[in-house]
């Protein structure tokens, strides 16, 4: 199973999270399935690749760790694919979607790991 995880501080309160965690998932080709408050559940639209490679991304918010404004969001984004080439398509996926964070003023980079 492939998975990779980064941390971020969304600049943002938290009220807004839910709506700024749906327009980034969206962004990139993922479908909402499921969304509370404090986390987000979203997959890849199915159709381009086989089911064992579609990917999923959950989104952890640490309500109780907010604060001046700064939420830390931590992403889980894995499929069931085995990782046996370095870029394999949950690390595409998972790039695609740290070029969208990063690209974003709403949002700042903690740590991103690779597992």
């Amino acid at each position: 199973m492939a998975r990779y995880t980064s941390s971020f501080l969304a600049k943002t309160n938290l009220e807004q999270i839910p709506i700024l965690l749906c327009q980034l998932v969206e962004s990139c080709d993922f479908e909402v399935v499921y969304q509370a408050t404090d986390y987000l559940m979203a997959r890849e639209i199915p159709g381009q690749v086989p089911f064992s490679k579609l990917v999923t991304v959950e989104a952890l918010v640490e309500s109780t760790a907010a604060q001046n404004n700064e939420v830390p969001v931590t992403f889980v984004i894995k499929n069931d694919e085995l990782p046996l080439k370095s870029n394999n398509h949950c690390q595409q996926l998972f790039q695609k979607l740290q070029l969208a964070l990063n690209q974003s003023q709403e949002w700042r980079l903690i740590a991103a790991v690779a597992t």
